[in-house]
């Protein structure tokens, strides 16, 4: 694991090493700046969202899911050997924020395991993804977050971070890596662009902020209040008569969010 000032500092770096013209990369969808430094590399980008996840009407409780059956066969129609990776944003930005379930993470995993293709997970809320796995995915519920997180991740082969998001700091991010050879190639850029692989451009008190942060995130109270204070807001503002994409109809108690609405993600 390498540490960068942010998270589109660890895109670069990867797809500095993977990218190029030819190359695809899928993704359930990509944040603009993995897109951005993909293109930048010459290769091509591509979402595969599910048909829930585009339908703005529809209610459903993991809308960021990848479109496993659209995966293969766009891995069958470009060629295995196209793709360098595959990735997972969770949760799924792109798609309004939405979760993605341990039961698409994990098939996708078959499908890219399937074809010897590494799976990366975009992990800048991980920590939210996981609480929604334990509020709304079957056989969650008694699992801590934490458990649920270690789950996720050992699904990937690799991982990009911006820690602004839930390592709950100002500036960072890391860039992790399970293959020795494309994490010495991941150094050596690191050097040129960021800093050494002891600090990455970052000052120790960020390094630390970050360490103390990924742990404070786990943390169910903070991700209960976190994200029932947003439901809150959305549910005024619904009740208020002002429209918001991706609406549900669930509502939550103030004391107790047991069930959160889809589009209030963040």
């Amino acid at each position: 694991m390498i540490p960068t000032h942010q998270g589109r500092a660890a895109e670069k770096i990867l797809f500095t090493i993977v990218g190029g013209k030819g190359k695809v990369i899928p993704n359930n969808s990509h944040f603009d700046t993995t897109r951005a430094n993909i293109e930048f590399s010459g290769a091509e980008a591509v979402d595969l969202p599910t048909a829930q996840g585009i339908d703005p009407d529809l209610i459903a409780d993991f809308k960021g899911n990848m479109d496993i059956k659209a995966l293969e066969e766009f891995i069958q129609r470009v060629g295995a050997e196209n793709i360098p990776l595959c990735m997972i944003t969770v949760t799924n930005n792109s798609g309004g924020g939405q979760p993605v379930s341990m039961q698409n993470i994990r098939e996708t995993k078959e499908i890219c395991k399937k074809y010897g293709i590494p799976l990366f997970l975009d992990a800048c809320r991980f920590a939210e993804n996981a609480y929604f796995i334990k509020l709304r995915e079957n056989g969650y519920s008694n699992s801590t977050v934490r458990e649920i997180v270690t789950e996720m991740f050992g699904y990937a082969d690799g991982v990009t971070m911006s820690a602004k998001k839930d390592a709950i700091v100002n500036m960072g991010g890391f860039l992790a890596l399970n293959d020795e050879k494309m994490m010495m190639q991941a150094r050596n850029l690191l050097i040129v662009t960021e800093g050494f692989t002891t600090y990455g451009g970052l000052a120790g008190r960020d390094l630390e902020a970050i360490a103390q942060g990924l742990d404070e995130v786990l943390d169910e109270h903070y991700l209960q209040y976190r994200i029932r204070s947003v439901a809150y807001l959305g549910e005024k503002l619904t009740n208020a008569g002002v429209p918001i994409l991706q609406t549900s109809g669930r509502t939550c108690d103030l004391s107790e969010c047991k069930e959160i609405p889809s589009a209030y993600s963040h």
